[in-house]
């Protein structure tokens, strides 16, 4: 396995991308080049340490999370029907995802694609955030069947490694009449069961490639993602009630040209 110091550095680069709107895994693509960390080891710790970040938002929403344990009279989003906006949501990419995993992970997982996507996504924030606001739902309470289900197709486009799952959630919620806040809160939380099902199936193909040693570097990335994540979900919310996604997309353009040069 890399040494651990490799561990560390994608930790921080999956916590701090996983959740804005550039791209967790065409970060850590584009990183595991330049650390020469490449491969299906590589590829399945980076699937890994997302369960660091995944825990991350369980924590920061642990009071959305509990109640959907039990329905809330004072909150829609709770129980049953909480959970039933969540299947909605994870449905069409899921479903995408294990029809498509191969060919994804066999010819979508290099820098040249990921910089396409990085480019497209960054187009789609420009559009999107140069529409006149149609803001109908303003809290999570609000999100009905129809708005999950629209966001769960939009998340389809995270499948294209470099896109951003952050990108097409919150990008469709805001489209589908979701302010902005709300689009990313409910982002962060539709992450959850997607990420994990996709982790799950992904070690269950792979956990073979690991050995007993290898299980420290694991940690060290998932404990690395986990800090970073926490502290990344609260700024972008802070920045997200003074700022549009603008910023982001010109990262994103900024980055494409990097990509080709270099790789």
């Amino acid at each position: 396995m890399a040494p651990w110091y490799v561990a560390v550095i994608l930790g921080i680069v999956e916590g701090l991308t996983e959740f804005l709107p550039v791209s967790s895994t065409g970060h850590l693509i584009i990183a595991g080049y330049i650390l020469d960390f490449t491969g299906p080891k590589a590829e399945t710790f980076d699937v890994v340490i997302q369960l660091g970040a995944i825990l991350a938002v369980v924590v920061l929403y642990r009071e959305r999370f509990l109640g959907l344990l039990k329905t809330d009279p004072n909150r829609k989003f709770s129980g049953f029907y909480g959970l039933y906006l969540l299947f909605l949501t994870s449905l069409p990419a899921s479903l995408l995802g294990l029809l498509a995993h191969g060919f994804i992970k066999s010819h979508l997982f290099n820098p040249i694609t990921v910089a396409c996507a990085l480019a497209v996504g960054a187009i789609m924030i420009f559009v999107v955030e140069g529409r006149e606001n149609n803001e109908k739902t303003t809290s999570l309470d609000e999100v009905t069947p129809k708005l999950a289900f629209g966001i769960g197709c939009f998340q389809c486009l995270a499948l294209w490694p470099g896109f951003s799952r952050s990108a097409a959630t919150i990008m469709g919620g805001m489209i589908l009449g979701a302010r902005r806040t709300v689009a990313a809160e409910y982002s962060f939380i539709a992450a959850v069961p997607i990420m994990f099902a996709a982790t799950g199936y992904d070690m269950l193909k792979s956990y073979h490639l690991f050995s007993t040693e290898d299980f420290q570097f694991l940690a060290i990335g998932f404990v690395v993602s986990f800090i970073s994540a926490w502290l990344a979900i609260k700024g972008f919310i802070y920045l997200l009630g003074k700022l549009t996604l603008r910023p982001f997309g010109v990262y994103r353009l900024i980055l494409v040209p990097l990509i080709f040069l270099f790789f």
